[in-house]
């Protein structure tokens, strides 16, 4: 079965656990990642500029993490030109409740957040 993106589902699934595990990883370790670093990492699928279907795949991790009480994920992938995320990520954390009037600070606010759950919590595989 193809999904409306063009993949096959399970082949979207295996990357999105890719993607995931990728980020824990990140989170472990305190390092941010490019998004063309980690479209170039992902095995499953082939992710290549613009990223659309990256951006959604990123969308989900992070609603599902933040929901899990873990913070927006994806705040360790960043732009190379600007070492910020992108706009995508600040109208998600818009609408997960953050205040990004100050982009900056809302992004480093949540890399905290991020980045203690990766020290104390181990995200489950599926969530």
């Amino acid at each position: 079965m193809i999904n409306k993106r063009g993949f096959p589902i399970n082949k979207r699934e295996m990357a999105i656990e890719e993607i995931k595990q990728i980020l824990i990883d990140h989170a472990k370790s305190c390092k941010l990642i490019t998004y063309s670093k980690l479209s170039n990492q992902v095995k499953s699928i082939r992710l290549k500029p613009p990223f659309r279907p990256l951006y959604k795949i990123l969308e989900e991790i992070s609603i599902a993490e933040d929901k899990s009480g873990r913070g927006l994920l994806t705040a360790l992938v960043v732009r190379k030109d600007t070492g910020l995320p992108g706009q995508g990520f600040f109208d998600l954390a818009s609408s997960r409740g953050r205040d990004t009037t100050d982009k900056k600070k809302c992004w480093k606010d949540e890399l905290k957040r991020v980045k203690q759950s990766g020290k104390k919590n181990k995200p489950s595989a599926s969530s």
